[in-house]
């Protein structure tokens, strides 16, 4: 035989027999803002208020680390270069995606592994042309071109694409554009809501939360709007239509996003509620690596830290009581909203009011023992909001919290014991966690580009 034939086929051979070895579903779970604190502190409540004698589940697993986040230009990262550290294995500059810091494309996993047969779904709790999902399939200088980043994603081929909604479907005009449009040349059908996903029979899907829910992410757990996605049930029904469309392999990348967006409030309760809920989703892909333990891989980790979250505060000594935040009904965020519905109402509004408001939603002065000088500082603080109009707004990424609002999650955070330094990232350590085929590689403290390179060792 030729030895130039005899080569290839060698050659051909040793290909076959790595991607036979190499797992054939990857899951890649990203909890956006998590970092050791936040996992902590659903650890804690894990153990001390919900009796649990095991860990929550990402902290069974064998395989424990932790990876620097730092981007090509700030200690602190934003979301876009953690992104695409973890999507592409390279640095790059705070607000650009899938590129490097050069501004040359580089390529994700994710396109890598659809090159050689594997099916892609991408799930957030958020929208999915925000910058974690789309560093997995972009190629922009700036995350907030929406409009670019939405025809990637629906040029991308991907299989399964799971979001809070879309949001570059209108020019600056606010009339509608054509991206619409090319979702549908691209053969995605979008699915608005888990109703509307049982009836769509296609192999490339966009599903969304329900039109009648309009808000930034999915929604917050701790809130429990009626109809919204959540995360598992999100989680649950892509591994379904991978399972149904794409059974030989795939890869699978789901976002807890709402973490991160508690964290920039300082919102502790639903930090622990959404880190809780993330778990849950992960809980779904367990369950699939027990039915395929020699062929799957799951690996957890986030993008950055938000909110500079400790455990422990002066109030408290070293206690925590993270049992008050069973009677937080509310996150911060609808909270602030509801605050500013007073406002726009014209309604005559009461102290009393008020105080029963946080009666029934945060548990104050019933389960959740405020003091008589909190009370008094709240009083206060109410009146200059909502009778003087000489309350200012703390800006956060996502939303603006007036100082009532403010003073109001600060004494639950002084009372359950934990402590902010930051509305935005930090820059500490975030932590890794794997099983399965090929989790043996993630152990060594390393950086966040070093993921997705043993992602590619594994699957060469």
């Amino acid at each position: 035989m030729n030895h130039r034939y005899l080569s290839v086929i060698i050659s051909l051979a040793v290909a076959l027999a790595a991607l036979a070895d190499a797992p054939r579903y990857i899951f890649y779970f990203i909890g956006d803002g998590m970092g050791m604190g936040q996992v902590m502190a659903a650890e804690a409540y894990n153990r001390t208020v919900l009796g649990n004698g095991n860990p929550i589940l990402m902290m069974q697993f064998p395989v424990a680390s932790q990876i620097t986040t730092y981007s090509a230009s700030s200690p602190v990262t934003d979301s876009a270069a953690a992104g695409t550290a973890l999507a592409t294995g390279h640095k790059t500059r705070n607000g650009m995606l899938g590129m490097d810091a050069d501004s040359t494309a580089v390529n994700s996993i994710a396109s890598e592994l659809a090159a050689k047969g594997y099916g892609i779904a991408l799930i957030t709790s958020v929208p999915i042309d925000d910058a974690t999902p789309g560093a997995f399939y972009a190629h922009v200088p700036s995350r907030g071109m929406y409009y670019e980043i939405g025809r990637q994603v629906a040029e991308s081929g991907y299989d399964f694409l799971a979001g809070s909604n879309l949001r570059g479907t209108h020019g600056k005009d606010g009339k509608p554009n054509d991206l619409l449009d090319t979702f549908a040349a691209n053969s995605v059908r979008i699915a608005r809501g888990l109703d509307s996903l049982a009836v769509t029979d296609s192999p490339r899907v966009l599903l969304l939360n329900p039109k009648e829910i309009n808000m930034g992410q999915i929604n917050f757990t701790i809130d429990s709007v009626p109809g919204a996605l959540t995360l598992p049930a999100m989680t649950e029904a892509g591994i379904k239509h991978m399972e149904r469309y794409r059974p030989e392999r795939f890869f699978m990348m789901v976002e807890g996003g709402n973490i991160d967006y508690g964290g920039h409030a300082n919102d502790g309760g639903t930090i622990i509620k959404e880190t809780l809920n993330f778990n849950k989703a992960l809980r779904h892909a367990y369950d699939f690596y027990l039915a395929h333990p020699d062929e799957t891989l799951i690996v957890v980790t986030a993008d950055h830290e938000t909110g500079g979250l400790g455990l422990g505060n002066n109030s408290v000594g070293y206690d925590l009581r993270l049992g008050y935040y069973d009677h937080q009904k509310i996150s911060k965020d609808r909270f602030a909203e509801y605050c500013r519905s007073i406002g726009d109402s014209r309604r005559i509004y009461e102290w009393e009011d008020m105080k029963d408001y946080l009666g029934r939603n945060l548990g104050f002065w019933n389960a959740v023992p405020v003091t008589e000088e909190q009370t008094a500082r709240l009083k206060e603080e109410f009146e200059k909001s909502f009778k003087g109009h000489a309350s200012a707004d703390n800006k956060t990424l996502y939303n603006s919290f007036n100082t009532f609002t403010e003073q109001v999650y600060k004494i639950l955070d002084s009372l359950t014991g934990l402590g902010w330094t930051s509305n935005g990232h930090t820059g500490g350590l975030v932590p890794v966690y794997a099983i399965g085929n090929g989790a043996e590689l993630f152990s060594p403290l390393d950086d966040n580009t070093s993921i997705p390179e043993k992602i590619r060792k594994l699957t060469r």
